[in-house]
């Protein structure tokens, strides 16, 4: 099971490519791919053409789907923002503290373009797809 990030969804959208972007399509119907709510967010409000949206949302809405967040999670993203903190590192959108809690706690692999999640990897020991 592999969560997509935003940072991925969006440059897949695009037409940017990227290895991160390669492995998607070469992943799509031979994985379980998921997402989220929070990802869904990040990924739809960026469009502004309504029948790329549309694209968009029938595709996100067709992979299993995930609440990244409730109260024990949001607590233990908390937590995990405050250790990095005192590590030195400071991540720059909370969101991404909240997805990589969600997978560290559900034991789900992240697949990202995304440099803040290379610090969650190293300091919290969340599992990525590794490219290199």
């Amino acid at each position: 099971m592999i969560l997509v990030d935003s940072s991925v969804w969006i440059d897949f959208f695009n037409g940017k490519e990227s290895p991160e972007v390669s492995l998607l399509y070469n992943t799509l119907g031979k994985q379980e791919i998921i997402t989220g709510d929070l990802i869904i967010v990040e990924v739809l409000q960026g469009f502004s053409s309504e029948k790329d949206f549309g694209i968009a949302k029938e595709i996100l809405e067709s992979l299993p789907f995930f609440n990244l967040s409730n109260k024990e999670l949001a607590i233990k993203s908390a937590l995990n923002y405050r250790k990095l903190r005192k590590s030195g590192v400071t991540i720059r959108k909370t969101i991404d503290i909240v997805i990589a809690t969600f997978c560290i706690e559900k034991e789900i692999k992240l697949l990202h373009n995304d440099r803040d999640f290379d610090q969650l990897e190293k300091y919290l020991g969340l599992q990525t797809i590794s490219l290199y």
